[in-house]
């Protein structure tokens, strides 16, 4: 290489980097770098600033929005943890109380008002109830704060996929949310407010957004105030669970007659079920729907791990059953008669729990309901709305049983024993026949039985028939009652006067207004089974009257002392023994060569009257044996016409069935009643009643008048 012209430059070793990078060019910019930007669409860029603005508006209120719900739900939380009283505060909930009737033999038989059957505890109570509550109710209990939020998002996606509305239905609800509706979000009861308790508890139950929304602080604030174990007693002791049980001891009582405490799994499922529909499901209401409930109950029981196979299938193959009690549903008419006999402030409005102890033969009541419905499903064609009543009583007027009616064991029925005032018809005439017997007058007396015309004031002359349409000149008093022959009555009724039998009916217990004209002999007047069949229970007892009753002590469940007795049994004499004995033989005829032949009893003698009135519209038979006295009426509640059907016929036979049943198993005892072959009878002037004579000394005169219309046997 050659440098002409210039300076040689000097030799210099080049500079080495030991352990060092060769040096990097050197970099350029970051905008040098970046790729150009590229033009955004108008159209977006417009979008962007137009929205940005509202989505930074929105997240604002959004965080702050939630920031003050959070602290409205802790206010509130805080405003009803304050306000959450001590949890056994909480277990009776009822405005109102019961009344539990207690049968002759102490046994419980039928239930008024809403029962609580006593505090019960989640340590106290059987097992196999709690799971089954957990299982059907909230299988989360213990796990959640309160509410579930997974619970209510379910529940509002199976009411969507069912056509619902999002809160109808299904709710989601924990037990936690639950015992917050049943304690009214902590709202009682006032009864000052005008508002009437039915509506108060409809506004509880309603599942509007606005009290779900209210339902959240108050479960946090139970929550936080109360146990688990707090929570659940509350709902076991509040729930409503049908048949007027307010809790599960009540429930357990009612149902299965045993305690929350003993209840087995197929009896637990049953009771968890009834959660859901209390009314539908009820095993009084429908037993077999309420065992099918209790099936899926037992599935969820066996899917969660409560019960094993064993005990899973064993519940399955031994569903549960109803208690006797339960089962009969019996005494509904006769405990609505008792509940109407006693004060209304310890009955139908008691703000305390009853005890009633009743006459109520449990037995009888099933002797009465049977023998009804044998002879309707025998005897009478399907689909008649023909009606009948049927009361059994002691001599003393202490009630049995009572049907007030057909196809009816419920509560708060039409009671036809008490309430249907009806004609009397011939069953009447035994007291037109004491009154005369009372005056001095014999079952052998003669009386005769022709055309007879009576002259009306007001109204002209009128002519009893015979239901024969025969006449059978002279007649013994006891043939002319047998056989109910009209014109011997009235012929009686006239001689002995009618303020006479309507003063001996009236002191017998029949209280209705009695006709004043000739046909009172007959039967025109009005009046109850009730009142018919106590004033026959007078006529066995001697001629003593009765007041029927049902009730025989009240008091408040837990107290010794009773509040009242019974109101009823024996009153005064009304017609001499002497005089009632030869009546019960009389009657006794009637069941031996009358009209009640068809209720004879195989082993044991009867004493009876038939009684058909005018045109048919009531048939009616009453007799009593030594131990009980039986009344039996049929006819139709709108008056129309009976077919085919007088007193010694269907009514008869309903009597008959029924007293085979109640004096089945009893000792024969004999009629109070007087033997015609062997009894010598006392002379027939000498009319007293026990009490002195009914008249004044011009009873002479009487006697002269009857004297002349009657004949005497020796």
């Amino acid at each position: 290489m050659s440098y002409k012209g210039r300076k040689k430059p000097p030799l210099v070793a080049p500079k080495r980097n030991y352990g060092k990078s060769p040096k990097q060019p050197a970099r350029r910019p970051a905008a040098a770098r970046r790729k150009p930007a590229r033009k955004r669409n108008f159209l977006v860029a417009m979008l962007i600033w137009v929205f940005r603005p509202i989505w930074r508006l929105g997240w604002f209120l959004a965080w702050r929005t939630a920031f003050m719900l959070l602290l409205v739900v802790a206010l509130s939380t805080l405003y009803f943890y304050l306000k959450l009283p001590d949890p056994e505060a909480l277990v009776d909930g009822r405005t109102k109380g019961s009344v539990t009737m207690l049968d002759r033999n102490g046994q419980v038989f039928a239930w008024r008002g809403d029962q609580f059957g006593g505090l019960i505890r989640t340590e106290t109570v059987s097992p196999y109830l709690l799971h089954a509550v957990i299982a059907t109710e909230d299988k989360r209990f213990y796990r959640h704060f309160g509410i579930s939020p997974r619970g209510i998002a379910s529940a509002i996606r199976i009411n969507l996929s069912e056509g619902r509305g999002p809160l109808s239905g299904n709710g989601g609800s924990t037990i936690t949310q639950q015992v917050a509706k049943l304690l009214c979000l902590g709202v009682e009861y006032d009864p000052n407010s005008g508002q009437s308790e039915a509506d108060y508890e409809s506004d509880c139950r309603r599942g509007s957004l606005w009290r779900k929304l209210k339902e959240v602080p108050f479960s946090l604030a139970m929550e936080a105030r109360y146990t688990k174990a707090d929570i659940l007693m509350i709902y076991l002791n509040r729930a409503y669970l049908g048949a007027g049980a307010q809790g599960f001891e009540a429930a357990s009582q009612r149902y299965f007659g045993k305690s929350a405490s003993a209840v087995n799994a197929a009896e637990a499922a049953m009771l968890a079920g009834l959660l859901k529909a209390p009314s539908r499901y009820a095993p009084t209401s429908n037993l077999q729907r309420s065992q099918d409930r209790a099936s899926v109950i037992l599935g969820l029981m066996h899917d969660q791990g409560y019960l094993n196979e064993a005990e899973y299938r064993d519940a399955l193959a031994h569903p549960a059953e109803l208690s006797e009690a339960a089962e009969a549903v019996a005494g509904g008419y006769f405990a609505d008669w008792v509940m109407e006999s006693g004060p209304a402030f310890l009955t139908r409005d008691t703000s305390e729990d009853v005890l009633i102890k009743t006459t109520f033969d449990a037995r009888i009541q099933r002797a009465a309901e049977s023998a009804l419905a044998e002879v309707f499903a025998n005897n009478v064609k399907d689909g008649s709305l023909a009606q009948a009543a049927i009361v059994v009583m002691s001599a003393d007027g202490a009630v049995r049983a009572m049907v007030g009616g057909r196809r009816s064991k419920v509560a708060g029925q039409f009671n036809r024993a008490i309430q249907a005032k009806r004609q009397t018809g011939s069953s009447f005439k035994p007291f037109v026949y004491a009154a005369a017997l009372d005056l001095g007058y014999r079952f052998d007396s003669i009386v005769e039985d022709a055309p007879l015309t009576i002259d009306i004031p007001g109204s002209g002359p009128w002519s009893p028939k015979n239901y024969s349409g025969k006449f059978m000149g002279p007649l013994t008093l006891t043939e002319a009652l047998a056989f109910s022959v009209n014109t011997a009555a009235v012929r009686i009724s006239e001689a002995v006067g009618r303020e006479n039998v309507r003063l001996v009916a009236k002191e017998f217990g029949i209280d209705s207004d009695l006709a004043i004209g000739p046909a009172l002999a007959l039967g025109a007047s009005e009046s109850t089974l009730l009142e018919m069949t106590g004033a026959y229970a007078g006529i066995l007892n001697g001629g003593t009257s009765v007041t029927p009753y049902g009730l025989i002590e009240l008091s408040l469940q837990g107290e010794a002392k009773p509040l009242m007795g019974k109101v009823g049994g024996m009153g005064e004499r009304v017609i001499s023994d002497f005089a009632a004995r030869q009546l019960v033989y009389m009657m006794n005829q009637v069941t031996e060569i009358g009209s009640g032949r068809r209720a004879k009893l195989p082993d044991r003698k009867i004493a009876a009257k038939t009684g058909t009135t005018q045109g048919a519209r009531d048939a009616w038979f009453i007799g009593f044996t030594a131990d009980y006295v039986a009344g039996v009426w049929m006819g139709y509640d709108d008056n129309s016409k009976l077919s085919g059907v007088t007193g010694g016929g269907l009514p008869a036979e309903i009597w008959k069935q029924t007293m085979l049943k109640v004096n089945e198993g009893l000792p024969v005892h004999p009629l109070p009643m007087i033997d015609p072959e062997q009894e010598r009878l006392p002379e027939p002037d000498l009319p007293m009643n026990g009490r002195g004579p009914r008249h004044d000394p011009a009873q002479s005169i009487l006697d002269d008048v009857l004297g002349a219309i009657f004949g005497r046997r020796r």
